[in-house]
């Protein structure tokens, strides 16, 4: 799994390079300006929450159903009410979180993996003005990590 979360950091880092930080998700949006935590920057973009089911094909060799979240997060400093005249910031937002769908879509990962594919989304608010944009996507894994010596003839591809 590991080479799938870098894979996807690398993709983002490749079709935006714009954003200020790519990391893996360990909490670091909730976790707020605490002391005995990095700071983040916007915008920024993590990776993380994944989870997988696995189904065995024997002789050590799974292949898994999973979904990965990748969230954008924004901050929104900018004053957005229709008579403000920088309500556009709305757009950019959502266009923002548009363009990195494009990156990740059909993105494939590794050998092992299907390409991602966006099975849902959703945008939230958090303290600190801080908009989030969060898509899960789906893709399988072929894991032959445990495969036992001498097996590879009996799997079927």
């Amino acid at each position: 799994m590991e080479e799938i979360f870098i894979a996807i950091m690398e993709r983002i880092a490749e079709k935006m390079p714009e954003l200020s930080y790519i990391d893996e998700d360990y909490g670091q949006l909730e976790a707020g300006a605490e002391e005995d935590h990095y700071p983040v920057t916007f915008p920024c973009v993590l990776v993380g929450n994944a989870e997988s089911d696995w189904n065995d094909l024997g002789y050590g060799v799974q292949k898994s159903e999973s979904l990965i979240t990748i969230r954008l997060a924004i901050d929104c400093y900018d004053d957005t009410h229709y008579t403000s005249g920088t309500y556009n910031k709305v757009r950019e937002r959502q266009l923002k979180a548009k363009e990195l769908y494009k990156a990740l879509q059909e993105f494939q990962c590794t050998e092992e993996t299907s390409p991602l594919v966006r099975v849902k989304s959703r945008d939230y608010s958090l303290p600190g003005n801080i908009k989030v944009y969060e898509t899960v996507y789906s893709f399988t894994l072929h894991d032959e990590s445990a495969m036992q010596e001498g097996a590879a003839r009996f799997i079927l591809p």
